[in-house]
């Protein structure tokens, strides 16, 4: 078994409800591989997005997300949602079931 890629890139985002997601976390190879785990131990949701998370990384940490990126990081926010049973998942039609 090989170790974690040097390329694989992992973010993690914070959002209390408030403004913007903040990053509160960011990292390459063995490091984004912590982040990962270290999410799963406790229950986070874990979206693979190698798009968004290779913009996400221009982000400083504690910083929140730029505006051109609200739209994708709410869709992941939204699908985590969904994952837990928080919200509803709205169909195409805009009709929720």
């Amino acid at each position: 078994m090989t170790g974690p890629s040097p390329r694989q890139i992992a973010v993690a985002l914070e959002y209390d409800g408030q403004g913007a997601p903040r990053v509160t976390a960011k990292g390459r190879g063995e490091l984004a591989q912590r982040i990962i785990e270290t999410g799963r131990e406790h229950g986070v949701a874990v979206e693979e997005n190698a798009v968004l998370a290779q913009a996400l990384s221009a982000v400083e940490l504690d910083d929140q997300i730029p505006e051109e990126l609200y739209r994708a990081a709410a869709q992941v926010i939204a699908f985590v949602l969904s994952l837990r049973g928080e919200i509803k998942r709205a169909r195409r039609d805009g009709v929720t079931p």
